[in-house]
């Protein structure tokens, strides 16, 4: 038996000396983390003063074994805390208070001291008894307060340490009822624990920074089939167990409950495991069923998925995770057409890797979506079947490797988006009942998703709709200062004094009062009295430096090769959308920073209007999201509209406006605009001549 023990434990140590070289070479120097390789470190040493009590028996060596242990049991108890600590503060008080008790107890049980109504073996066993109970308590307590989203990530080191103190508690209480240790449970305790290594390793790589449904005839099989095969495994392992301990002479029981306890681990893993239940059930749905599905459940199912949105995941992830369920899907992302734009972009994504790319509606893909209406199977693609010889797949698609299933979401004869989904946990057979299945719930997830679009749109309008009635008062209020100044003139006809000011002063007060008068009827009428005309972009980007002179940072102007480009635009609101971007640079710069303006070609032949700064910066996510949203703003007491009437103006004279920012880094602008060809000026200019002769 002592040759047995030995070698457990020597390749108990083993096996921990190798976790540790792993965990430490993937150490990024945080707590968690050094928790973690402390809880490893300390159990090598335990495993290595157990092999020395086996090979060298003695006092003072057994004393050391057991200090070992303590560190051990302490190490884990302190990780376990540790990351408790990130959840429930309330738990950790009591905890630790909890392992120091449970440590001191250890701790004067191997020194050989008694208390007053314990005795040193009732003191020491029952410590440790303690240590089992309080490591199962605070591993549930840490399984039930980590939210459900994060779990994926710490189920199998929950596992992993259940299992671990499970079996401490049956060696210790059964050493507490008895008065000494099972020699046998002791000589396998080692590989007892380092069985539970690979749990811990899954967990550390899942979480590096340490952040089933059928009907019911088909639930009852699922679960009588797993219930049947796990007492049949149970069976097997039982009955090998006791062939190699009837056989096995001195390292019969030894390998008998070494055998059982794998057993029971390997089964939990798999009773975990999604991947492994998603097997079963393709299985099961594949030889004990005519059709593959029970249709009204997973409707049930799949319109339960959509209706709980605004829970735990939003609309767009609900999507994801109903298509997901219906094909074993671990995730995916859904892309949807931007509003009044031309591309889709990522809006939701549930398991899968951040991206950040778009889709034109004219390209190629977007059309073979909306045309076909197909349910693009990549793997089929991939294998140069010649059902989608009229397909060219983007470069960004082909190049991820999980990317299965691509599903159009259509609705009302528009495509809204579509759904990318990775490749699923089991091999699934996408015959006509999966493609039925997926093209029916597709229907339904773009009808959600296009009644949402149309929700928030109303919402805007009826926003636009307040600001119109706002609109309305401040008509009135020009109005009174029309009639202020009309008065302020027959008074300064009547008594002028300064012939030469006076006629100035009623020049521009003339002028001031025309302009309203026009203002309010354009407010009033809905009509524009700033017809579109040949504007030249460096002298309006020259007349709003100067008139923002007085403000610093001094705006830098560089015209470039196309300092006399011109556009066809209505100048006064070209110019009020062009010194809104400038103002707004103005004021997320400091005084010493730098704003500079730049006009250059592009390839197409266009103007870019570059706006740059070194001011505050913005998020990729504010401005994805929110900058050119009307009424969406990070000002105090701005409006939100500035950005979205530069972004309709500018897509209203055939251009685009683009955004780059980083926040402490700056902003670039970047407005793209048609220039007047040389013939049309020309032409332009001829039909005015010709009307002014």
């Amino acid at each position: 038996m002592s040759e047995s023990a030995g070698v457990a434990y020597g390749i108990a140590c083993g096996a921990y000396t190798l976790f540790f070289i792993y965990l430490l070479l993937g150490w990024r120097k945080q707590p968690r983390g050094a928790a973690l390789l402390l809880a490893v470190g300390a159990s090598t040493l335990w495993a290595l003063a157990n092999g020395f009590v086996v090979w060298s028996p003695s006092t003072a060596v057994l004393v050391l074994a057991w200090s070992a242990d303590i560190v051990r049991q302490a190490s884990w108890l302190a990780f376990i805390i540790i990351l408790l600590l990130a959840v429930s503060a309330r738990v950790v008080r009591w905890a630790i208070v909890a392992a120091a008790v449970v440590a001191v107890g250890q701790i004067l049980g191997v020194l050989g001291l008694e208390l007053r109504f314990l005795s040193q073996t009732t003191l020491h066993l029952g410590s440790f008894l303690a240590s089992a109970v309080l490591g199962l308590v605070l591993v549930e307590q840490l399984f039930r307060s980590v939210p459900p989203e994060s779990r994926w990530a710490l189920k199998p080191l929950c596992l992993a340490l259940s299992a671990g103190y499970v079996f401490e508690l049956y060696l210790f209480a059964d050493g507490f009822l008895f008065g000494h240790l099972d020699a046998d449970l002791w000589a396998v305790r080692g590989i007892a624990h380092s069985l539970t290594l690979p749990l811990v390793a899954v967990s550390a790589a899942r979480n590096p920074d340490w952040a089933l449904r059928i009907t019911v005839s088909r639930d009852a099989v699922f679960h009588s089939t797993a219930l049947a095969l796990s007492g049949a495994y149970l069976l097997v392992i039982a009955a090998a167990g006791y062939y190699v301990r009837y056989f096995g002479g001195d390292w019969g029981r030894a390998l008998q409950l070494t055998l059982f306890f794998a057993g029971l681990l390997l089964l939990s893993v798999f009773l975990v495991s999604g991947a492994q239940r998603a097997r079963l059930r393709v299985f099961l749905n594949k030889h004990l069923f005519p059709y593959r599905y029970d249709y009204r459940s997973e409707w049930l199912r799949f319109t339960q998925a959509l209706s709980s949105a605004d829970g735990t995941l939003d609309l767009g992830e609900s999507v994801i995770k109903g298509l997901c369920d219906l094909v074993e899907s671990p995730g995916g992302a859904l892309w949807l057409r931007e509003s009044g734009g031309p591309r889709y972009h990522v809006q939701s994504r549930l398991n899968h890797p951040a991206i950040a790319v778009t889709e034109d509606e004219d390209s190629s893909f977007c059309q073979f979506l909306a045309e076909r209406e197909w349910v693009i199977n990549l793997e089929e693609y991939r294998s140069g079947s010649t059902s989608y010889s009229s397909l060219a797949l983007p470069a960004w698609l082909s190049a991820i490797p999980s990317a299965w299933l691509v599903l159009p979401l259509k609705s009302g004869g528009v495509l809204v988006g579509f759904v990318l989904l990775s490749a699923p946990r089991t091999p699934v057979d996408v015959n006509w009942e999966v493609l039925d299945l997926l093209k029916t719930a597709q229907a339904q997830a773009a009808s959600y998703l296009s009644r949402m679009q149309a929700v928030e749109a109303l919402i805007e309008s009826r926003k636009f709709d307040s600001f119109n009635r706002m609109s309305a008062f401040v008509v009135h209020d020009l109005k009174n200062l029309v009639a202020q100044l009309s008065l302020m003139l027959k008074n300064a006809e009547r008594h002028k004094h300064n012939p030469a000011f006076q006629e100035d002063m009623l020049e521009t007060v003339a002028n001031v009062e025309s302009r309203m008068r026009a203002l309010m009827a354009q407010l009033q009428e809905k009509r524009s009295i700033d017809p579109p005309r040949r504007v030249e972009i460096a002298a309006l980007i020259e007349r709003l430096r100067m008139a923002k002179r007085h403000q610093r940072p001094a705006i830098e102007f560089d015209p470039g090769e196309l300092g006399m480009v011109e556009v066809i635009a209505h100048p006064e609101r070209l110019e009020r959308v062009i010194g809104h971007v400038l103002q707004n640079a103005l004021e997320a710069t400091r005084d010493d920073g730098r704003v500079a303006v730049r006009i250059k070609p592009a390839s197409d032949g266009s103007a870019v209007l570059s706006v740059e700064d070194n001011g505050c910066g913005m998020t990729k996510e504010f401005v994805r999201e929110q900058l050119f949203r009307p009424f969406q703003t990070s000002k105090t007491g701005g409006m939100g509209i500035g950005a979205f009437e530069a972004q309709q103006y500018i897509r209203e004279i055939g251009g685009s406006i683009a955004v780059d920012s980083e926040p402490g880094e700056g902003t670039r602008v970047s407005i793209t605009l048609p220039v007047v060809a040389r013939e049309a000026r020309d032409d332009m200019n001829s039909a005015v001549m010709t009307q002014g002769s």
